[in-house]
């Protein structure tokens, strides 16, 4: 049972209400500079999950992590401890008839749980966020990086206490199924969790949890090449999105591309071959690339709502913006679209009528990172429409309160 843990988090929480920004910025920088020292520990126990997951595993190269992924992150984290706090921000202020003042001021959520998947990555991103925005954080990782995120927490706890901060202010909770399930029924413990991951676990988080939930991540990525779309942008925006990195919830899972522009096909998929992808055509995409694109399949229904997370991506042919508009509308999961058009009618209608979190003319879905955003770092991708949408930074991990002051006023009536 870990309901002591929950207590004692959520007595972290309260304490950090009273830590300075300041102070906050330092541990971080702290962080950061013990990440940058402790390098060849945390690759060693990294190692040890990368030799339990075989390379071919799509969710390898997020599990993985690099002397030059490690400077990133102390980097990032140096960044965060840059940015402007989000707390105690007058979001609004008014004065009464009576006299009295209404102020609406950004407070903590107070306790974030965290359940992700094999991205330890995400347990530093995650402190950093949670701490710079006043937020104790619960992590529960997947057995997939356990050894990672011990080591991670490790070295966390050890700036904390030598900060003179509550150790509990970020807790890792053991990689198991119980751990997620008393998580999720943590009312009164937990203010709100974030699932990062797959459609699977975000869907089981969402389905089963009694905390609020965002839903986060989980990304069906459209290109479409417009009938007016510039060959040498679609080729580059194909290519980017599709191959920069197939692991993350931006990478384009599949191309529409209008009948009027069947010629040009293979001229916009041929740099794909060089990364070895595979296409999965319809029966006319297919016809048009036989023999001229090697590595190519005929696609099923089930291509068309798939997450790859690899070198896979599907392609249809529509006829024209309304068929691509009601595909991506059937099959989106509302996290990042783009069109490749030189019609600005085409563009603004796209950009109106496509319900996801991000629309992208002209520009490649990979973009769509906090840190691309400028918003230093986020937490994650919002996909749902309550609260937070697109990359969530600091201001979407914060709340707010009424603060009421007077001089004896009472209310009568």
């Amino acid at each position: 049972m870990l309901n002591d843990t929950f207590i004692a988090v959520k007595a972290a929480s309260r304490q950090l209400n009273l830590v300075s920004d300041t102070k906050i910025n330092k541990v971080l920088r702290h962080v950061a500079d013990t990440i940058d020292a402790s390098q060849q520990t945390l690759l060693a126990a990294n190692s040890e999950d990368l030799d339990r997951m075989s390379k071919d595993d799509p969710k390898y190269d997020r599990l993985k992590l690099t002397a030059e992924r490690l400077t990133g992150i102390a980097s990032d984290m140096r960044r965060v401890a840059e940015l402007e706090s989000p707390l105690n921000k007058v979001l609004s202020t008014m004065t009464r008839p009576n006299g009295m003042t209404i102020k609406k001021v950004s407070v903590p959520f107070g306790v974030i749980g965290i359940i992700y998947e094999a991205r330890p990555n995400v347990t530093f991103d995650v402190f950093s966020l949670c701490l710079k925005s006043g937020n104790a954080v619960i992590m529960k990782g997947s057995a997939d990086a356990d050894c990672s995120n011990c080591a991670i927490l490790e070295l966390i706890h050890k700036v904390l206490i030598e900060e003179g901060l509550d150790e509990n202010t970020a807790t890792l909770l053991p990689a198991t199924h119980e751990a997620a399930a008393e998580m999720m029924n943590a009312v009164g413990y937990i203010d709100l969790i974030i699932p990062r991951g797959g459609s699977g676990l975000i869907h089981f988080v969402r389905d089963h949890s009694k905390v609020p939930v965002i839903e986060t991540g989980a990304g069906i990525c459209h290109t479409y090449f417009h009938t007016s779309g510039d060959i040498e942008k679609g080729k580059a925006i194909i290519f980017n999105a599709k191959t920069r990195r197939v692991s993350v919830c931006n990478a384009m899972d599949s191309l529409l591309i209008d009948r009027s522009r069947i010629a040009d096909l293979q001229a916009l998929v041929a740099p794909l071959a060089t990364k070895n992808v595979i296409i999965y055509a319809d029966d006319e995409a297919y016809k048009a690339l036989e023999g001229k694109y090697p590595l190519i399949e005929h696609a099923t229904e089930e291509n068309w709502g798939t997450e790859y997370l690899d070198y896979k991506m599907s392609l249809h042919v529509v006829a024209n913006l309304d068929e691509a508009l009601a595909h991506i509308a059937k099959y989106s999961s509302k996290h990042s679209e783009c069109i490749v058009t030189e019609d600005k009618a085409a563009s603004e209608r796209f950009e109106k009528e496509v319900d996801a979190a991000c629309v992208y003319t002209n520009v490649s879905t990979a973009f769509t990172d906090g840190g691309q955003f400028g918003f230093g770092a986020e937490i994650g991708i919002s996909t749902q429409k309550l609260h937070a949408r697109g990359p969530m930074a600091l201001p979407e991990i914060t709340t707010y309160k009424y603060l009421i002051e007077g001089e004896g006023q009472t209310r009568n009536g």
